[in-house]
């Protein structure tokens, strides 16, 4: 059987030694034994958030905890700001108007960041907006968005700022409370390395403020009981249980190679990857790329096609564009648990791919280009 080989922005590989905790018997959620793994984990994503504020767990996709971020911050006709650039700052706008939420749509060019300036123009002509929502990594487009500054404008207003770093966790540099991010959500199936089925979301004090005077519905997504269990260490429902327990193992491997050394190598493994593209004339997408994924440009050929020749002719998953870039870029993560040699295996695969469908190039020029920028002593990220 051919190998698979997962470069997708989510999900991502999952290293053996977190898959061999995840095949453990199952064990009861109401035992000390579970809670002792949920006070460790608990600790461990305080530190991955970079925040001494609670982090809170659910058995859910990262759009549930956008879900839970919205319904429980907000109250009927609220007005919020939201900063529309891709396909995931769209899922945040769409959630608010579920919600009845008055949307103010900050809408940019999808592969740019967001101007501070109009940010902060528009709260100062709409000083009752109650939240600004934005993501820290734009998934659709690879873009970073400037958070410190964004919690720069808003630490001295009663607004909240509102963060979807499912995608940029680990590899994107986050300091949630350095720069008063009041929601971080995340989760479990990009840079924690787990298979999807938990989301997180950190909740600061101003933030918490939020939650007594919120009106919208929530039962399941109800912080203020997740808040409450949290504090006898426990949870509202029932937890994945081995999900859990396979992000013990992850925090374990994310603590001993330090949080510092991770976002500075994925910059460089996202350097890497862009050189190396360009070296076979490809082009970065965006304009403030991202650490954690890559957009590209192909030019003359149809990128669905080639992310689905990819897929089935050499095991190879990278993912494509979405809505109107569709068929115009591809997608390649590293993020997780990808380090340069599943990159390597990437490109040697896609300059192959791209060779049968057509496009000129020299052959290995970006497999030399990668590898001559990640191990060299400088790189210019």
């Amino acid at each position: 059987m051919r190998s698979k080989y997962l470069l997708t922005p989510g999900p991502t590989r999952v290293p053996s030694s977190i898959r061999e905790v995840l095949s453990k018997e199952i064990i009861h959620h109401r035992t000390d034994e579970f809670r002792d793994i949920l006070k460790k984990t608990s600790e461990g994503l305080k530190y991955i958030f970079c925040t001494d504020n609670p982090v809170v767990i659910f058995a859910s996709s990262g759009t549930g905890a956008m879900e839970a971020a919205v319904s429980n911050f907000c109250s009927l006709n609220d007005k919020v700001i939201v900063i529309v650039g891709g396909k995931f700052g769209k899922r945040w706008a769409e959630i608010g108007y579920t919600y009845g939420l008055n949307v103010l749509e900050l809408n940019i060019e999808w592969g740019m960041a967001p101007s501070i300036e109009d940010i902060r123009e528009l709260l100062d002509k709409n000083p009752d907006v109650k939240a600004v929502f934005t993501t820290l990594c734009e998934t659709s487009t690879a873009t970073v968005y400037d958070v410190k500054e964004m919690g720069e404008i808003l630490k001295n207003k009663d607004t909240i700022l509102i963060v979807d770093a499912i995608s940029g966790l680990g590899q994107d540099r986050l300091l949630t409370d350095a720069w008063g991010v009041d929601v971080v959500v995340g989760g479990s199936q990009k840079g924690l390395m787990l298979p999807p089925g938990l989301s997180f979301i950190s909740i600061s004090k101003k933030a918490e403020k939020f939650l007594t005077i919120s009106n919208l519905p929530k039962y399941y997504y109800n912080l203020s009981k997740a808040l409450k269990s949290y504090g006898k260490n426990d949870t509202s429902f029932t937890p994945s249980v081995s999900l859990i327990r396979g992000l013990e193992k992850a925090i374990d491997i994310i603590r001993e190679e330090g949080l510092e050394n991770r976002w500075e190598k994925f910059k460089k493994l996202a350097f890497a990857t862009r050189e190396a593209a360009r070296a076979i004339g490809l082009e970065t997408f965006s304009k403030n790329p991202s650490s954690s994924v890559t957009a590209l440009t192909v030019s003359g050929i149809t990128t669905s096609l080639l992310v689905k020749k990819l897929r089935k002719d050499y095991g190879v998953s990278i993912a494509g564009g979405q809505e109107h870039l569709k068929d115009k870029i591809i997608r390649i993560a590293h993020m997780g648990a990808v380090d340069i040699d599943d990159l390597v295996i990437g490109f040697c695969f896609l300059e192959k791919a791209l060779r049968e469908m057509g496009y000129k190039l020299d052959l290995g020029a970006s497999l030399a280009k990668l590898q001559e920028v990640y191990y060299g002593e400088s790189f210019g990220g």
